[in-house]
């Protein structure tokens, strides 16, 4: 099957699969659906969990076959976001946790148990002496407990997929050890491999979690203003429900729902959810307005101007699962890799366990020494190459890599352009300001009345800093914290006692009453209109 398939976007569905712990899980659930009648291409991408079919089979039927090969499946709607959480837990960001959510790794903690009496008298005090047939049997319990679900997905993937996978290998090395007598050894293997399947489980997940946390970013409601009976009602309505020239109101401090356009009302917007700019922009009737920005200390009526599926962090998460769908070279590589390499390695073994054996005429299994025999060794052949930590690492880094520069408002439009970052040698940046800690800070600060050079502050300065602290302390504006940051690194901001009377000028300033003055710090636009001052104290 080719790397990557042309899809007939008229006959493509798209679903959201769940439960994959590594690029092995998908490859098994790709070829089952590819059997099915009526598909005529199917490629699903484990990063993303997004499978996507091409074909006149139902949707019932594919469900079905996911479900039948052990994994979890709900379509994903037209037009919807494959981030958006289905049937999927909340992400466990702490492992011990995640272990005891999962029914394969709670047997494989309860075979962990089972298992003790083995590991410590079989393999870490041999030579006491201490054997029992009660230690081995417990050791096969343990084994098939730890196993059982490794070895229905063995059996899944040989009658539905009919494909060679790494709990096909697990399984044969399992079966093997005991039939030669390692008990010990074949509980070992299924419950470290199970303890492994976890942890790239839970590796993936955590990064699929960013790009679900881009969700978070937008509202799920708004508040619609409707007329009715010549007056105009407020309702909480889900932003799905919103249409283009719909109105909408948006408090202080609260998220923008939708992209639109200011109808009434002022503001100071921050945009750095979206834009990454660290300044707050000044918002009024006829500005333009994004969704996920948060607005400020003024209350803004809003038209929305594109639907939900459609504004512009719709749109970023859009591109951000478009990234994660196409595959860099190095993972179409691994993909490639992984598709001969299992059955290769089944087959490699079996020519170490048969070659000694047959030309050579060494024993097959030793019944003294059951370590001892060639069958032994071409097992632990197919313990050693599992190719799980070299399958599930492209894909969790690239994953990484795209979804932690979203979450920091990079956007990478594909694994191939992170893979390319290696190569780069210079990089030229064309918009000043660009490389910021993403919050203002005070570069400079003079008084009308300093005679000294230029960035040298005297009294007068450090007393013009103070004021404005004083005025700013309550403010969580983050020019205001600029300000008092400032104050306190130059050791001013006990020099006032905290303003009294501070009244907010929306998108232009404020002021307060500090020790008996009216103080009033605003923009230069607020100073031109409000404050008159001679032209030479303003830059030029």
């Amino acid at each position: 099957m080719n790397d990557t398939l042309a899809i007939n976007e008229t006959t493509e569905r798209r679903f959201r699969v769940t439960g994959m712990d590594c690029a092995n899980c998908a490859a098994s659930i790709q070829t089952g659906v590819a059997r099915l009648a009526d598909v005529d291409a199917c490629e699903i991408n484990f990063t993303s969990e997004t499978l996507r079919v091409n074909g006149a089979a139902p949707a019932a039927a594919i469900v079905a076959r996911v479900e039948e090969l052990g994994y979890g499946i709900d379509e994903i709607e037209p037009g919807a976001q494959a981030g958006q959480p289905g049937r999927q837990p909340p992400v466990q960001h702490n492992f011990l946790h995640y272990m005891t959510s999962r029914r394969d790794t709670q047997l494989a903690l309860l075979a962990t148990l089972l298992l003790l009496p083995g590991l410590l008298f079989d393999e870490l005090l041999p030579g006491l002496g201490v054997s029992s047939p009660l230690i081995n049997l417990a050791s096969v319990a343990a084994m098939l407990l730890a196993g059982s679900s490794v070895m229905r997905n063995a059996w899944r993937s040989l009658r539905i997929a009919r494909q060679l996978n790494i709990s096909v290998l697990m399984s044969i090395a399992a079966i093997g050890a005991v039939i030669i007598g390692a008990y010990t050894e074949a509980a070992v293997v299924m419950v470290l491999f199970v303890i492994g399947e976890a942890l790239e489980g839970f590796t993936a997940e955590r990064a699929r979690s960013s790009i679900r946390s881009l969700m978070s970013l937008q509202p799920a409601e708004a508040i619609c203003l409707v007329p009715e009976d010549g007056r105009i009602i407020e309702l909480l309505v889900n932003v799905s429900a919103l249409n283009v020239g719909d109105r909408i109101l948006v408090k202080p401090g609260e998220r923008i729902p939708m992209d639109g356009r200011v109808v009434s009302g002022a503001s100071a917007v921050n945009q750095a959810p979206i834009t990454g700019e660290s300044r707050l922009i000044d918002k009024q009737a006829g500005a333009e307005v994004f969704a996920s920005s948060i607005n400020g200390e003024g209350a803004l009526e809003i038209e929305v101007t594109h639907l939900a599926e459609d504004n512009t962090i719709s749109r970023m998460i859009r591109m951000v699962e478009e990234a994660q769908e196409q595959r860099a070279p190095t993972q179409r590589f691994i993909d490639r890799f992984s598709q001969y390499y299992t059955p290769a390695v089944i087959v490699i073994a079996a020519l170490v366990a048969l070659i000694p054996t047959v030309v050579y005429g060494l024993p097959l299994v030793d019944a003294a020494d059951p370590t001892a025999g060639w069958l032994y060794r071409a097992l632990t052949l197919l313990v050693v190459a599992c190719p799980c930590a070299l399958v599930i690492s492209t894909p969790v880094a690239l994953v990484s890599a795209i979804s932690n520069g979203a979450r920091n408002g990079v956007l990478f439009k594909g694994g191939v352009h992170v893979e390319n970052l290696a190569k780069i040698k210079a990089i030229a940046f064309d918009k000043t300001g660009t490389l910021t800690n993403g919050a203002p800070s005070v570069v400079a600060y003079r008084s009308v009345d300093c005679i000294l050079p230029d960035q040298v502050a005297c009294d007068h300065c450090d007393d013009l800093l103070a004021l404005a602290s004083a005025v700013e302390r309550r403010a969580e504006h983050p020019l205001a914290r600029a300000v008092v940051h400032e104050a306190a690194v130059r050791g001013v901001s006990d020099l006032y006692p905290a303003a009294s009377g501070v009244a907010t000028l929306t998108g232009r300033g404020v002021t307060g009453e500090v020790s008996g003055q009216r103080i009033a710090i605003g923009s230069h636009s607020f100073f031109d209109q409000s404050i008159p001052h001679p032209s030479e104290h303003c830059d030029a």
